[in-house]
């Protein structure tokens, strides 16, 4: 049995600012790489976000953020399974903060396909790490 820590978003309140709620998280069974869990909800964010693959940068922009993974426009194709390093910087306004969150994560694709003229990457979050600022 794993034990580790859960970031859940919050429904946003009457001013629109999402919540940011975590928990300590029990899993007793990993996915399979073809298994697609969604145990979270999406909110639809425009980020940018620098993406890291080794020794490799770049720059993306995120479609959807959950607390278990992103879904992020890219310019070149990335491998399934591929591990990556990612950060983000997360609205103070989204998530009722006096100011923004520098998010660094640590993740994998999941899968990766083309979308008219960029790549559409979905990528999971495996761990994270709040900047301090």
């Amino acid at each position: 049995m794993l034990q580790g820590y859960l970031m859940k978003f919050e429904e946003p309140d009457a001013r629109g600012a999402l919540g940011v709620h975590i928990e300590p998280a029990i899993a007793t069974q990993e996915a399979t790489p073809r298994q697609e869990v969604r145990c979270a909800v999406r909110f639809p964010l425009s980020l940018p976000m620098v993406l890291s693959e080794g020794q490799k940068e770049m720059s993306a922009l995120t479609r959807n953020v959950s607390a278990s993974g992103v879904l992020f426009e890219v310019a070149d194709a990335l491998p399934e399974r591929l591990p990556i390093q990612f950060s983000l910087r997360m609205p103070g306004t989204v998530l009722g903060t006096p100011r923004d969150v520098l998010v660094h994560c640590v993740g994998r694709v999941v899968r990766c396909s083309i979308s008219q003229t960029q790549y559409l990457a979905a990528a999971t979050i495996d761990d994270y790490q709040f900047a301090e600022q």
